[in-house]
C-alpha cells in the first residue's frame, strides 16, 4: 500500500511512496507522532537524480525486514533536498560537523524535537569499506535511545545549540572594491589547472559563476588574465565529455581532471548558469561559445520543457540502473550507425577508442577540435543523435523549481535579447508566467510545482531573489513595465521577510513567517555559492540591478542594501573566490556602476537597442521604449533627438551626451 508520500508533488518523494517504510513528509504531525510514541526520528534526505539515493533505496528502503525495524522503532521522515533546501542546509551542517563530510543520501537520527544526535550518508545493507550496515546502525540507535535516552537528548541539545551559534556567526564586514577584485583574479589564477583548465582538481564542477565574474572583470579593467582564464576554461569544458556533443547541455561534473568522463546527470541550474556564461562569451566574439550557448538553449527547451511551459529539474545519471548508458559509444557502434568510413572518421574526431574512456570499454564523446567539414559534422551529429534517441533514456525529474526556472529566465532573456533569438525571450516570458500564476499562491511564493500543481513548501530566499532577477531581465528584454512592477513588489517583500534581526546586510534562507519555520532548529543562511547562487548573493545581484531600474528614492535604498550584503562576505573574497562567484559578479556591477543604457524611441528592438544588448558589458542595464514610458523610470525625461531614437549611457551618477548612431553608442560602451 502507498505510504503518506503518495500525494506529494516531489518526484523524489513519489519514488518512495511504495516503500514498506511508513514514510512521513516533513511536518509537525510527524514530530508530534515521535513525541507521542517517544521514539527517535529517522530523517532521510536526497533528490530524484541522485545515484546513491537510488542504490540505498533498492538495498534498504525496499527491504521488508529493514522496514519493520524502522516502523517499529522510529518515525521516518523523507525530504527532497531540492524542494526543501533549508532543511537540507540545517542537517547537512550537522552531518559535516559530526562526520567531517557530507553528501546524499543523508541519514540523520533526531530527537522528537528535531535535534540531531547521529548523522551519516549512504549506508550499505551489509558492513563494508569500514561502514556499518544500515540495520546495524538502526539497532544501535534504537538501543541507545531505549537504554540511555536522557543522555542522548542532552547531547543532541548541545549539538543543536552549537549549530545555532555557528549559523548566527557572521564574518566581519569588509568592502569589496577594485583592489579586492583584482586580487581575487590573482588567487583564481593560482588555482587554475594549467594542463586541463578549470580550477582545482577532480571532481571538477563547471565554475559558471566564476566565469561570469571573470568576463565582467575583463570588460571593466581590460585584464587579459581574466579573459584568458574564462576563455580557456570555457573551451576545455565545451570540448570535453562533460558537454553533450550531440544534444547540447552539460552534465553535473567531471570525475577526472580533463573533463572527459562526467557524472551524467544533467541539472537545470547548471545549464541555466552555463547558458548565461557562454552567451556572454559569445557576445565577446567567440564562435565556439555561441554554438555552445545555442546547444544549451536547445537542450533546455527540447528536453526539459514541461507541458505547462516550465522547465524540469534534471535528467538522471542512470539509465536502467547503469550510469551513462544512454550517452557512451564504442567504435563498433559508431560504424553501425555511420558506416565504416564515416564511423572511423567520427571515432577519431570524437575521441572514441577501442580501450574506451568510460567504464565498460565505451567512450564519452569529445569534440577535440572544430570539424574540417561543418556540414558533414552536422549530418553526423544528427544521425548519432537519432540513433541515441532510440536507446533507453534516463528518467526526468519533472518538478518545476522556482529558483532554477528563474535562473533560466535570466539566461534565456539576456542571451536571447542579445543574440537576436526572440523565441528564447518568449520561452522565458512563459516560464515567468507559470511562476507567477502557479507558484504564487495567496501572495506567497511556493518552492515548486508539478503538473501545474503547486507544492506545499514555501519558497526560500533563492526562489524570491532569483525570480526578482528574472523579472528584471524580462523587463529589459521586452520593455514590459508590468515585469518591473512585479519585480520591485516582490523585492520589497523579500527584504522585509528574510532580513536577519539586528544583523544589517544579513538575509536568512527561510522567511520569518514561513509556514513551518518553527520546526527548524534555526533559520539557516548559506554564505557561499555552490552549484547555484546562494540566496544572499542572488539577492545582492537583484538589488544592484533594481537600483539601476527603479525610481531614485527606491534605487538608493536598494543600492545601500546591495552594498551592505556584499560587505557581509568581504573577508571571504580572497580566501574562497571559487565559492563566491555570484557574489563577485554583484561586486563587479557595484564597482562598474552598473552601466545603464536607456534607448528612447525604440520599442522591442531597433538599431540602438540591438547594439546596446550586444556590446554592453555583463551586468549592464539596457531598457528601450517610448520617451517617458509609463512605469519605466529609466526612460523618464529622456526623449528622441531631432526625431531620431537616442541612447543615454550612464555609469553610476555620471552620464554621457546622448547619441543617435549605433557606432557612436558602441564607442561609448567600449570606453
Amino acid at each position: 500500500m502507498p505510504n503518506r508520500l503518495a500525494t506529494a508533488t516531489s518526484p523524489y518523494l513519489l519514488q518512495h511512496a511504495e516503500n514498506p517504510i511508513d514514510w512521513h513528509p516533513w511536518s509537525a504531525d510527524a514530530f508530534a507522532e515521535a513525541r507521542r510514541r517517544d521514539v527517535p526520528v529517522l530523517l532521510s534526505i536526497g533528490y530524484a537524480a541522485c545515484h546513491w539515493c537510488h542504490v540505498m533505496a533498492h538495498e534498504s528502503f525496499e527491504d521488508p525486514a529493514i522496514a519493520a525495524v524502522v516502523n517499529r522503532g522510529f518515525v521516518a521522515i523523507k525530504v527532497d533536498r531540492e524542494e526543501r533546501p533549508d532543511i537540507d542546509a540545517v542537517y547537512m551542517a550537522a552531518t559535516q560537523a559530526m562526520t567531517g563530510q557530507g553528501g546524499w543520501p543523508m541519514t540523520c537520527f533526531l530527537t522528537p524535537d528535531g535535534e540531531p544526535f547521529h548523522c551519516a550518508t549512504y549506508l550499505p545493507p551489509q558492513p563494508r569499506h569500514g561502514l556499518p550496515s544500515f540495520r546495524q546502525l538502526l539497532d544501535a540507535v534504537s538501543g541507545a535511545w531505549i537504554g540511555d535516552g536522557e543522555r542522548v537528548r542532552v547531547a543532541a541539545g548541545r549539538i543543536a545549540e552549537q549549530l545555532a551559534e555557528q549559523a548566527a556567526s557572521d564574518p566581519e564586514p569588509v568592502t569589496v572594491g577594485e583592489q579586492t577584485l583584482d586580487d581575487v583574479v590573482e588567487v583564481l589564477a593560482g588555482q587554475h589547472d594549467p594542463e586541463h583548465s578549470g580550477f582545482g582538481r577532480a571532481p571538477k564542477f563547471p565554475p559558471s559563476m566564476v566565469l561570469e565574474f571573470l568576463l565582467r572583470h575583463h570588460e571593466r579593467t581590460g585584464s587579459e588574465q581574466s579573459s584568458w582564464l574564462a576563455e580557456r576554461t570555457c573551451e576545455a569544458m565545451a570540448r570535453g565529455g562533460l558537454h553533450d556533443q550531440l544534444a547540447g547541455g552539460f552534465a553535473r561534473y567531471s570525475v577526472d581532471d580533463g573533463w572527459v568522463v562526467p557524472h551524467f546527470e544533467k541539472m537545470l541550474y547548471d545549464n541555466a548558469l552555463l547558458l548565461r556564461a557562454y552567451g556572454h562569451l559569445g557576445r565577446r566574439g567567440s564562435a565556439l561559445a555561441e554554438r555552445v550557448a545555442e546547444g544549451i538553449a536547445r537542450f533546455l527547451l527540447d528536453e526539459l520543457r514541461t507541458p505547462e511551459g516550465g522547465l524540469a529539474s534534471a535528467l538522471d545519471a542512470d539509465t536502467d540502473g547503469i550510469e551513462g548508458l544512454t550517452y557512451v559509444w564504442t567504435p563498433a557502434q559508431l560504424r553501425e550507425v555511420l558506416g565504416p568510413e564515416d564511423g572511423a572518421r567520427a571515432a577519431e574526431l570524437l575521441g572514441v577508442t577501442a580501450e574506451g574512456t568510460a567504464e565498460g570499454g565505451a567512450s564519452t564523446l569529445q569534440l577535440l577540435r572544430d570539424p574540417d567539414d561543418p556540414a558533414w559534422w552536422e549530418r553526423t551529429r544528427a544521425a548519432l543523435l537519432t540513433a541515441r534517441s532510440a536507446r533507453p533514456q534516463p528518467a526526468r525529474d519533472d518538478k518545476v523549481v522556482t529558483a532554477w526556472n528563474a535562473l533560466a529566465v535570466v539566461a534565456l532573456a539576456e542571451v536571447g535579447a542579445a543574440s537576436g533569438r526572440p523565441e528564447w525571450v518568449r520561452a522565458a516570458d512563459r516560464i515567468a508566467d507559470l511562476l507567477l500564476d502557479v507558484h504564487l499562491v495567496d501572495g506567497r511564493l511556493r518552492r515548486s510545482s508539478r503538473d501545474g500543481r503547486a507544492g506545499d513548501a514555501d519558497g526560500v530566499l533563492e526562489d524570491h531573489a532569483l525570480l526578482v532577477a528574472g523579472l528584471l531581465a524580462l523587463h529589459q528584454a521586452t520593455g514590459d513595465p508590468d515585469r518591473l512592477t512585479a519585480a520591485l513588489e516582490l523585492l520589497d517583500s523579500t527584504l522585509e521577510r528574510f532580513a536577519a534581526p539586528d544583523r544589517p546586510g544579513t538575509y536568512l534562507d527561510t522567511a520569518a513567517d514561513s509556514t513551518d519555520a518553527d520546526l527548524l532548529l534555526h533559520r539557516p543562511r548559506e554564505l557561499t555559492d555552490n552549484a547555484s547562487p546562494c540566496g544572499s548573493s542572488a539577492l545582492a545581484e537583484a538589488l544592484v540591478t533594481a537600483s539601476a531600474l527603479a525610481e531614485p528614492t527606491r534605487a538608493a535604498r536598494y543600492r545601500d542594501a546591495a552594498e551592505q550584503a556584499v560587505r557581509s562576505v568581504g573577508t571571504l573574497a580572497g580566501r574562497a573566490p571559487r565559492f563566491l562567484g555570484h557574489w563577485l559578479t554583484a561586486a563587479e556591477a557595484l564597482v562598474g556602476g552598473p552601466l545603464q543604457v536607456a534607448v528612447a524611441g525604440e520599442t522591442g528592438s531597433g538599431p540602438l537597442t540591438d547594439r546596446a544588448r550586444r556590446d554592453a558589458p555583463g551586468g549592464a542595464v539596457v531598457v528601450a521604449g517610448e520617451p517617458d514610458a509609463d512605469g519605466v523610470p529609466l526612460l523618464a525625461g529622456r526623449g528622441t533627438i531631432g526625431g531620431s531614437a537616442a541612447a543615454y549611457v550612464c555609469r553610476g551618477f555620471v552620464c554621457d551626451v546622448p547619441v543617435t548612431g549605433p557606432d557612436e553608442l558602441s564607442a561609448l560602451l567600449d570606453r
